[in-house]
């Protein structure tokens, strides 16, 4: 979310300073025959940078008229896509900013926000590596064509020594140095925010939501659920028949002490599996020892 905070703020101060610059050289011409003297000459250039565009009148010293000079270089490109890159960002951040505030259930719906936010900022990232890059070699290029000793050298008069030229005026650079730094600030800033869109999909969600089991947990796990319930619920019914069916013919002295004889018999028997709990017609006895009612009874059967 530091994208919705900072984004747009960096995006207008990067084609802000970019876009509105204006250059200012001025240099002063001397001819040595003082026909001429302290001759200045103002050379303005702006965005886009299309020098070749730019042109100013020069003296001649030997000759009583003036020559029209251009300058060199169209650096136009590299400006206005760097300009158009921070364009789109501030109005994608701009619009990525009310959908979040204002529009969170939509974005999150089926995971299709999240997505799209994520391919968009992967390609604005890119977009602005790219055009910083670039323009921030055409500064240097841009600085190489406007420099007083560049531009002089294409003044015919101050091709002749015995004629003096001076630089009175250079233009300043600041601005377009600024518009360089906010342009890698963006490449930091969208770069980093990749990871935190990439947290709002659902390939990240579904990576912690649903960890990976190993094969042999799967099969230990399935193996000890089945054998729980074989030993639990398949017990077979002739197993236990014969006793339940001797237990309705005993007496109550003698139904105890079959019980005790049972258990001793067992316990000689025990095995390392759990006691298993088995559901029969329990037998209620009168005075008389017959059989009065049938309820539940439980015969416990230790292996």
């Amino acid at each position: 979310m530091c994208m919705v905070i900072f984004a747009p703020i960096f995006a207008i101060c990067a084609f802000a300073t970019c876009g509105g610059y204006y250059g200012h050289l001025q240099v002063k011409v001397d001819c040595a025959d003082r026909r001429q003297n302290n001759h200045s000459i103002n050379i303005d250039f702006g965005y886009p940078f299309r020098l070749q565009q730019v042109h100013f009148k020069a003296p001649l010293c030997k000759e009583n008229r003036d020559e029209i000079i251009f300058l060199e270089g169209d650096f136009s490109s590299a400006a206005q896509y760097f300009m158009t890159v921070g364009v789109f960002a501030f109005l994608y951040s701009l619009l990525a900013t009310i959908v979040y505030v204002f529009y969170q259930n939509k974005y999150l719906k089926n995971n299709r926000g999240p997505l799209v936010d994520f391919v968009v900022t992967i390609i604005f990232s890119s977009m602005w590596l790219v055009s910083s890059c670039c323009w921030a070699k055409t500064l240097s290029d841009i600085k190489t064509a406007t420099n007083p000793t560049q531009v002089l050298l294409l003044i015919t008069s101050c091709r002749a020594q015995e004629n003096k030229c001076t630089a009175t005026e250079e233009p300043l650079w600041s601005r377009l140095n600024t518009s360089v730094v906010f342009g890698f600030v963006n490449v930091v800033l969208w770069s980093g925010n990749i990871w935190f869109v990439f947290k709002e999909t659902g390939w990240y969600k579904t990576g912690q939501r649903y960890p990976t089991r190993s094969a042999s947990g799967k099969r230990s796990g399935s193996m000890r659920q089945r054998l729980y319930s074989e030993s639990s619920f398949d017990q077979p019914e002739e197993n236990f028949a014969p006793s339940r069916q001797n237990s309705f013919n005993l007496s109550k002295g003698d139904f105890d002490h079959q019980l005790q004889r049972q258990a001793s018999i067992n316990q000689s028997q025990v095995s390392f599996s759990l006691p298993q709990t088995y559901l029969g017609k329990p037998v209620i006895y009168d005075r008389e020892d017959k059989m009065a009612s049938q309820g539940p009874m439980i015969f416990v059967n230790e292996m």
